[in-house]
């Protein structure tokens, strides 16, 4: 009987253990800092999904107090509601985007306590890519909240005689102030990583600076000693430069320069702070 011939086959490709060794010992390719700190944008922005409160916050609170203090001192203030429309819009606006400046600090101390911090820390990507990409996600709610309140304005009868120029050179002086805001945010998230903490400290900061201020009424009627505080409140200038750029009245640039020496400054110091301190956590 004979033996059945043995079958011949396509001769494979030898692996051998040295090869795989080389190629898992290949580093990888560096993340470029811009397409890092977009992606992490893309992903804070996908986090709206799971917690919706921040957009509705961005919604509602723009709508309350633009709403509500228009038509609840217009008329004892400024005669009419549209009248104090006129110098009230540009403070809300300025306003709203301050206080909505917690929730990226609150986004970071979430991140913290969970453990997503680490991991992203341990990502051979450019360090300051993941407080980047933050802000990038929270200019998006900012200049969102920014376009409510203007089309809100417009609805009620508020007509910017600086036109579209004056309200979008408004709108960028706001959100880059807001912006100052979110790293100082970050910063605190990450000396006390709470979110609940971070909200509480932002709310004792934001309130005072919000009702003592000239975005509700002028100073001129309010104690010296609340005046004197007034006076070198930073939204308080913001707000004044707003209203000038918003209501092409003259006067504003002494208030345009000095919100953009607050914004430059409060930059300076917390974006150093907070990349300092990302680097130096755990």
């Amino acid at each position: 009987m004979s033996t059945p011939a043995a079958v011949t086959r396509p001769a494979a490709a030898q692996t051998y253990p040295i090869d795989i060794l080389l190629t898992a010992s290949r580093p990888r390719r560096r993340t470029g800092a811009l397409a890092a700190s977009a992606t992490f944008g893309r992903r804070a922005m996908l986090k709206i999904k799971h917690d919706p409160k921040q957009l509705v916050d961005s919604i509602a609170i723009p709508i309350l107090f633009t709403v509500l203090f228009t038509y609840l001192f217009g008329g004892a203030i400024s005669g009419s509601p549209g009248n104090y429309l006129e110098f009230l819009l540009p403070g809300t606006l300025s306003m709203s985007i301050a206080i909505v400046t917690m929730y990226g600090g609150a986004r970071l101390a979430q991140d913290v306590t969970t453990g997503a911090f680490d991991r992203f820390r341990s990502l051979p990507i450019w360090r300051g890519a993941f407080v980047l990409g933050g802000l990038l996600s929270d200019a998006a709610r900012y200049l969102f909240a920014s376009a409510i309140v203007v089309v809100l304005g417009l609805i009620m009868g508020y007509r910017p005689d600086g036109g579209a120029p004056g309200v979008l050179a408004a709108v960028a002086l706001i959100v880059a102030f807001g912006l100052s805001l979110s790293l100082l945010w970050a910063a605190v998230a990450l000396l006390m990583p709470d979110p609940a903490v971070v909200i509480s400290i932002a709310n004792v900061v934001l309130m005072p600076l919000s009702f003592a201020s000239n975005i509700f009424v002028q100073p001129q009627t309010m104690p010296g000693w609340l005046q004197a505080f007034v006076e070198v409140n930073p939204l308080s200038h913001v707000a004044t430069a707003a209203r000038g750029l918003m209501n092409n009245a003259g006067g504003t640039g002494g208030s345009v320069a000095w919100s953009l020496i607050a914004t430059a400054a409060i930059t300076a110091v917390c974006a150093a702070l907070a990349l300092h301190l990302y680097s130096k956590r755990g």
